[in-house]
């Protein structure tokens, strides 16, 4: 599978009064569209995803999979911000022929969107049969449907929200202050703030699991230990592992994006935000999230229009969207097949109405 590439060459104006020259989006896509693009699943990623939704969701997304290119038309699109083939802050600033480093502009959510949507425009894509994503991938789709109310017709959000909460603007800075204290932060070099970095996934690594993930999956190896604990160890090679793929800049970037969500901005309010989503929605919530905790997704449940609310309950806190796809796999299928069972009674009681004898 092929990565492709999106280049819009026309400057593109951001929510923050900014702007960037123009911009690149690297996506895939797996299997063929249909002749009337009812087979299109958009799946949007989260924080460190990339255009490979096979990749980091292979339990949902491949072949026997509930998303199954054999008769879907699977696109994922790395957004704007990130650093998997998107313009980002290591890309080149035309203005200068460096890289943007710290002077990459402030994007938001709704910059992300409206990136992918000139990437649907682009593929000729009219109509999307599902979109559906996980936290952060979970806000770009709610975020789409209310931007173009009737272009996604099943929504499925993940773990997610319709504003970033206090608590998970607090994460996100701390991990900031860990890149600040990195003293190569300051330097206009694409490793700088590397090491800062390492200690800002292990903060964030505690928001994504829980208490008793850690409990079950780090135990002490035997009662006499006094150093050398699994749970430190774990720390350390999560910060290892992200720095061997990413950069701070891009960390950086995407934290603030995560900050500044919030669908009800220049809207009135999020309620009036969220009664504007046409699409037949699901939202799942995971018992155990401590970033993203059940009550957001339950609010977004009451107030979205033809939304139902589902749960899974998970060891891996609010990484379970990640790791429970055999759950998720089976809500999804059971509130499609809801769908199809609806269409059916409908198009029969539209046969009974129309074959009643005129009187």
């Amino acid at each position: 599978m092929d990565l492709n590439y999106f280049d819009y060459k026309y400057s593109f104006p951001l929510e923050s009064g900014e702007s960037l020259p123009g911009f690149r989006l690297a996506y895939t896509t797996r299997g063929t569209l249909n002749s009337d693009q009812s087979n299109v699943v958009w799946v949007c990623h989260a924080l460190t995803g990339n255009a490979d939704a096979g990749d980091w969701w292979g339990g949902m997304v491949g072949p026997g999979k509930y998303y199954d290119p054999e008769n879907r038309f699977v696109i994922c699109a790395n957004v704007i911000g990130s650093c998997y083939g998107s313009t980002g802050p290591l890309s080149v600033n035309p203005s200068t022929g460096k890289p943007f480093h710290h002077d990459f502009p402030m994007i938001t959510i709704r910059d992300m969107v409206a990136a992918l949507d000139l990437l649907r425009q682009e593929l000729n894509i009219d109509r999307i049969n599902t979109c559906i994503g996980g936290s952060v991938g979970g806000e770009q789709a709610l975020e789409w449907a209310i931007f173009q109310p009737g272009l996604i017709e099943n929504m499925v959000i993940i773990a997610t929200s319709a504003i970033a909460s206090p608590w998970c603007i607090a994460f996100n800075e701390a991990q900031r202050m860990a890149i600040e204290a990195d003293p190569t932060w300051a330097e206009q070099r694409d490793d700088a703030g590397l090491a800062g970095m390492k200690a800002a996934r292990a903060m964030a690594m505690i928001s994504y699991r829980n208490y008793d993930t850690y409990g079950f999956t780090q135990a002490l190896d035997n009662n006499e230990q006094l150093d050398g604990y699994k749970s430190a160890g774990y720390q350390r090679y999560q910060g290892e592992k992200l720095a061997e793929r990413f950069n701070a800049f891009t960390y950086w970037v995407l934290s603030k994006v995560m900050d500044s969500h919030n669908v009800g901005r220049n809207r009135g309010s999020i309620l009036n935000a969220l009664n504007q989503v046409k699409a037949r929605t699901l939202v799942v919530g995971i018992r155990s999230d401590l970033l993203f905790p059940p009550s957001e997704q339950q609010f977004l449940a009451r107030h979205i229009p033809n939304a139902i609310y589902e749960e899974i309950d998970s060891l891996y806190g609010h990484d379970g969207f990640l790791i429970e796809f055999r759950p998720l796999t089976g809500i999804i299928r059971k509130w499609m097949a809801s769908a199809a069972s609806a269409d059916v009674v409908s198009a029969t009681n539209s046969l009974r109405t129309s074959s009643q004898p005129v009187k």
